[in-house]
């Protein structure tokens, strides 16, 4: 098998925001590879439960979306991107049916789809499958994108690092998991599609691939990364042993569920009048109050109040899954903690999905837009994938002709190195930083627990680079290396706010400031203006 590849455009991930861009590249006649560290459907779309925040009511608007978005952010969200994703809204949803997505009708409305609402929309916008509504999204794009003639796509390789010469992206070196050999794939646009790092934290919603890759290698390659400080915690985790990162959709609290402390209490409408209709971080906030003000491991979420045949209807992948583990939710609450779900900060992109790197883009969660502010209003996720990977498709569409084959890069070099016989330094330092991530720098935030994760991620990196430097990569150390990367990112950026805002909560600094920005790290090697 070839160690070398050339493709028009290298796609390194294969989620909806990949996939999204590859196919309208492909139906262009334009030839894309599509990497994928693991099978497909094994990312976060597919586990992605509640739907897509859309307009297409007659009684909502493109403003009051825009609006409910600008309050969930934070005063940080810009205006612009928010404006431009909503008026794309419908148009996305109706580019997805045309795939074969299938999405929740109303029984009693033949051909009428059924939106349902979820914290801090003011409307009920929220198009859906059932409460899978990532795996439909996710099974029938990957279906497409494999039997097009013009998408290559490949399982279980990861990309090592980007090639940049001059300021242009060439491409990336990846590494075949099942030879363990590093191919060279050139291109002469290169898409980060690559998801969040929210394994840099201990309870997390996502699955074991979300480790920051994308952002990790744009950062190395030169590129500015903005508010890597607000990740959201998602409220609400089903909590049991045999449960590894199961959520429990923000829909069910939009039907009518209700938070409980375990003495029954409702508690909710002490923190935040809207009560469990409240945003994320509020919502998520106000139940690590509740657990550390009792002491207690969770929390419940009692939906048991509706019919059990509403319950299967809307929720029946829950249903099912707690059902597996003895809780049925029709007759008690569901256990529940918060656990690191988003990143809303990223590589700084333009709305077409440029980056500061010539031939490099990034859509979706791997890419700051200024969509999501201090806090991502719930559904808005799957919406800005759809929209800014058709976004960054136009924009590559009209820059392809302009672009030459980029010349050739040396091929890999492992001669210096061995295979390892020391794979438990890398099990170690992956358990330890995920933990001081959640102890240091989770939902509440001090400058002492910060300025303690800063000093422990800088001894782990030593570590790392010298490891990575005597021995042959492998998808855990390169895991390893991009989540103690963005870890730095994520603590250099909450050093940085000196404020309480949206999803970034400190006790050192509880008050708002009256002026909004966003936190910008430039990396050393930043040395070129944005692409024109």
């Amino acid at each position: 098998m070839s160690h070398h590849h050339s493709h028009d455009v290298l796609v390194i991930g294969s989620g909806a925001a990949g996939l999204t861009l590859a196919l309208k590249l492909a139906q262009q006649g334009i030839s894309v590879a599509v990497i994928c560290k693991g099978e497909t459907n094994q990312g976060s779309t597919y586990w992605a439960q509640g739907g897509i925040a859309a307009v297409l009511d007659d009684h909502d608007s493109v403003d009051s979306h825009v609006q409910d978005t600008l309050d969930a952010g934070g005063q940080l969200c810009h205006e612009d991107a928010v404006r431009f994703t909503v008026e794309q809204s419908a148009t996305s949803i109706n580019w997805l049916l045309a795939q074969g997505v299938r999405f929740s009708q109303y029984e009693t409305k033949q051909g009428e789809f059924h939106l349902t609402r979820e914290g801090g929309h003011s409307h009920r916008r929220i198009i859906h499958a059932a409460d899978a509504t990532g795996r439909a999204l996710s099974e029938t794009l990957t279906e497409r994108a494999l039997t097009h003639p013009n998408i290559q796509l490949l399982t279980r390789h990861v990309a090592v690092d980007l090639i940049g010469r001059s300021g242009q992206c060439q491409g990336a070196y990846v590494l075949d998991r099942d030879s363990g050999r590093v191919k060279l794939f050139h291109s002469k646009v290169t898409v980060l599609a690559t998801g969040g790092a929210n394994k840099a934290y201990l309870y997390t919603s996502n699955p074991d691939g979300a480790s920051g890759d994308g952002i990790a290698m744009a950062w190395r390659a030169g590129c500015r990364v903005a508010n890597m400080e607000f990740n959201q915690f998602h409220p609400t985790c089903l909590y049991h042993p045999k449960a590894k990162s199961f959520l429990i959709t923000e829909a069910i609290r939009g039907e009518g569920g209700i938070l409980l402390n375990p003495i029954g209490e409702r508690f909710m409408p002490r923190y935040d009048e809207r009560g469990e209709l409240a945003p994320r971080d509020v919502v998520a906030r106000a139940i690590d109050h509740e657990m550390k003000r009792l002491g207690v491991d969770c929390v419940y979420l009692d939906i048991s109040h509706k019919s059990a045949d509403f319950l299967l209807d809307h929720f029946p992948t829950i249903k099912a899954r707690c059902l597996e583990l003895g809780i049925d939710i029709t007759r008690e609450p569901i256990p529940v903690v918060p656990a690191a779900h988003y990143t809303c900060g990223g590589v700084m992109t333009d709305m077409a999905g440029r980056t500061d790197i010539a031939g490099l883009y990034a859509v979706g969660e791997t890419a700051f837009t200024g969509l999501h502010g201090a806090n991502r209003l719930a559904s808005n996720s799957l919406l800005e994938c759809v929209v800014y990977g058709g976004a960054a498709a136009e924009d590559i569409l009209k820059r392809l002709p302009g672009l030459s084959s980029p010349p050739t890069a040396p091929m890999w070099d492992e001669s210096q190195v061995t295979d390892s016989d020391e794979d438990v330094v890398i099990s170690h330092n992956w358990d330890e930083l995920r933990r001081f991530m959640w102890d240091y720098v989770g939902i509440v935030r001090t400058n002492k627990r910060l300025q303690r994760a800063l000093n422990r991620v800088g001894l782990l990196q030593q570590e790392i680079a010298e490891y990575y430097s005597n021995y042959k990569v492998s998808n855990d150390l390169l895991e390893l290396r991009n989540l103690a990367m963005v870890s730095e990112l994520i603590i250099r950026s909450a050093m940085a706010r000196k404020e309480s805002r949206g999803l970034h909560y400190t006790l050192d600094y509880p008050d708002q400031l009256e002026i909004a920005q966003d936190t910008i790290l430039t990396p050393s090697n930043f040395a070129v203006p944005r692409q024109p």
